[in-house]
């Protein structure tokens, strides 16, 4: 089902193509592709989801972007905003211009200029400012080691090769 409309629309229990609107509301649905102005969301599966303001709830999707990005309790494959907020959240790659907002919830990378964070995991981190508890499996510096360990093991594999 494919809908286009350019005001408001509430969706509940839908399987929609595409849906396009400058309010959008929806609950218990599937999308392909969300665009919006101001998008709220629980209980969805999209692929990708493109809004100025969003807010989820146990939704899951492949690609979020948006101006602010409030996920609660979602997860999301990349999640790119100006202003990001996790809670109960998963999403492998966080990229954010200016803040983000993250508790209670795992990420492979986050890259951002500021992180206000609360029990979060993740494998590394890049900020200007960290404030809070963030456990981190790889710093710059042990980020920087392992790229020289395994630049270093690519090329003694390929002087071997070579020498062949």
């Amino acid at each position: 089902m494919d809908d286009k409309e350019q005001h408001e629309k509430e969706i509940v229990e839908s399987e929609l193509n595409i849906l396009d609107a400058e309010i959008v509301n929806m609950r218990q649905s599937t999308a392909r592709s969300v665009e919006g102005g101001h998008v709220e969301m629980e209980q969805v599966g999209a692929i990708s989801i493109d809004a100025e303001r969003l807010e989820a709830s146990q939704t899951a999707s492949l690609i979020v972007h948006g101006n602010d990005v409030n996920l609660n309790q979602s997860i999301s494959g990349i999640t790119i905003g100006n202003n990001t907020g996790l809670g109960y959240s998963l999403s492998p790659l966080i990229l954010t211009r200016s803040h983000t907002d993250i508790r209670d919830s795992a990420s492979g990378i986050i890259i951002s200029k500021n992180i206000t964070s609360r029990n979060t995991k993740t494998l590394f981190l890049i900020a200007n400012k960290v404030e809070g508890d963030v456990k981190t499996v790889f710093d710059w510096k042990s980020a920087i080691s392992l790229g020289a360990v395994i630049g270093g093991v690519l090329g003694f594999f390929s002087l071997l090769k070579n020498k062949k």
